[in-house]
């Protein structure tokens, strides 16, 4: 990083939400918050992972004057319960859950941010309801293809193995990818 680089003066201040709680669908039970302005443009944020979570960091990347920004842990991710649960929990699953939290907070049109896997899912989602989202915010693109998930799983590795020899970070490693797999291939 360079070192007259500033964040604090890149990102907007952390804030607290307007409105959080879950919704239950199937046997999860699903953590949603909002932030920002009710009245301003919806934005639907789509965290990483499989596994990964929301977390306040994330609420910096968003102008709270301009913005609703909805926030949610997937099945089996963050605060949602139960943690790490890959039972119906497949990519038709979040779509579901996606559609049933815009019904709910009463969103006619939403922007989609997603980044890795969550820009995966973001896709999913608009090519299957495509007259509920007016934009799409896409970053390190993760589209779950053979190709990927093989440089994923065999030769990421190789770049990284001096850092994950001897430490915990193999088993952490082995363990979200078997995690995974079976959310990403449905």
């Amino acid at each position: 990083m360079r070192q007259d680089y500033d964040s604090s003066i890149h990102l907007f201040p952390v804030i607290e939400p307007f409105d959080s709680g879950y919704f239950e669908q199937d046997m999860h039970k699903i953590y949603y918050e909002q932030i920002g302005n009710p009245e301003g443009k919806a934005v639907l944020f789509l965290h990483g992972g499989p596994g990964a979570g929301c977390s306040s960091a994330h609420r910096r990347l968003f102008d709270p004057e301009k913005f609703r920004v909805i926030f949610f842990d997937q099945r089996g991710s963050g605060r949602s319960k139960p943690y790490a649960s890959i039972e119906k929990n497949t990519t038709q699953h979040l779509i579901s859950d996606i559609n049933y939290l815009r019904e709910k907070l009463k969103i006619e049109k939403w922007i989609l941010f997603g980044g890795s896997w969550g820009s995966t899912l973001a896709l999913a989602y608009a090519i299957e309801n495509p007259i509920f989202v007016s934009a799409l915010i896409l970053r390190g693109v993760f589209l779950g293809t053979n190709a990927e998930i093989n440089w994923y799983l065999y030769e990421m590795r190789r770049f990284f193995q001096r850092l994950m020899i001897g430490s915990s970070l193999i088993s952490h490693w082995k363990n979200s990818t078997i995690y995974c797999l079976p959310i990403i291939k449905g």
